[in-house]
């Protein structure tokens, strides 16, 4: 058995600063060096214990991914050549720079679809921004790293649960019996309301419920039988088009898999359709019979 290849890639600034051994410059690599000593040092104050060694190391560690995340981010085409260019011309603190305010970006964004208070607490933001600074950007110089492949992988995974949040919000905004305006948002939770009850038709956005009025919407469908396609298209119609792919998707979903529509058309019993209905719309059903 042939053993695994494995490639190495270490850091984008340890890749460009060997770039000095094929074009020696002695002035640039100092004036290099005692601006990342100086980037260092800020990291430590900010972020790690500049009073201790592993404080120190820490920081450094943080430096060397921030500045390659940077350079990753203007230079995608992997020149090394090009990443020790920028740093000459542009400074370290550039590169420092765009690599913290693209952490800074990830860290704001929802890292699921149930969303608190602590959410927008700027000790929490703080806090959330430190530990994804870490996470994103320890490197270990002379290590291989794969800080922008991650970053690559949650920033995508994040602007689709954002994508969820706006759209829960703007049907919660836009909730026919009132703006519904909760701190606690179970972003999911909100679409299932919409898309179950939008089933009824005359384009009605239900963000939030009771039991009461979920007993009135079963009769309603049993009773009259309505287009479920035509009243999610009703739907439609109304959300804005950014919140489009998001909302059809949901849609083709509970279209295949819902129980509490599909149990709609039976005779399943209230108590167990109202059941099902909170596994899909769990914090965002009142459950009290109002």
């Amino acid at each position: 058995m042939l053993p695994a290849i494995v490639r190495e890639n270490l850091p984008r600034l340890t890749r460009a600063i060997k770039q000095f051994a094929v074009e020696p410059d002695d002035e640039a690599a100092y004036a290099l060096a005692d601006e990342l000593t100086g980037i260092t040092a800020m990291v430590a104050e900010k972020f790690t214990n500049d009073r201790t060694a592993d404080g120190i190391q820490k920081a450094m560690q943080l430096t060397v991914g921030c500045v390659s995340l940077g350079l990753d981010h203007e230079l995608p085409d992997d020149d090394d050549e090009a990443a020790l260019g920028l740093l000459i011309e542009e400074g370290a603190e550039y590169a420092f720079q765009v690599g913290f305010r693209m952490v800074k970006e990830l860290a704001t964004l929802p890292e699921d679809a149930l969303v608190g208070e602590y959410d927008t607490d700027p000790v929490y933001a703080a806090r959330r921004l430190r530990d994804k600074f870490v996470d994103i950007c320890q490197a270990d110089p002379n290590q291989n790293w794969n800080g922008s492949a991650r970053y690559a992988v949650q920033f995508k995974q994040r602007k689709e649960v954002q994508a969820v949040v706006r759209l829960a919000g703007w049907l919660r905004r836009h909730n026919t019996e009132g703006p519904v305006s909760d701190a606690d948002l179970n972003a999911e939770g909100v679409i299932a309301l919409a898309i179950i009850f939008a089933v009824e038709g005359g384009g009605r956005v239900v963000a939030r419920t009771g039991q009461k009025e979920f007993e009135r919407f079963v009769k309603s469908v049993r009773k009259n039988k309505p287009d479920y396609e035509a009243g999610w298209a009703e739907l439609v119609a109304k959300v804005p088009v950014q919140h489009h792919p998001v909302l059809l998707e949901r849609i083709d979903s509970y279209r295949q898999s819902c129980t509490v529509l599909q149990n709609i058309k039976g005779r399943t019993a209230m108590k167990t359709l109202f059941a099902e209905l909170e596994n899909y719309a769990g914090s965002e059903l009142d459950a009290d019979y109002s």
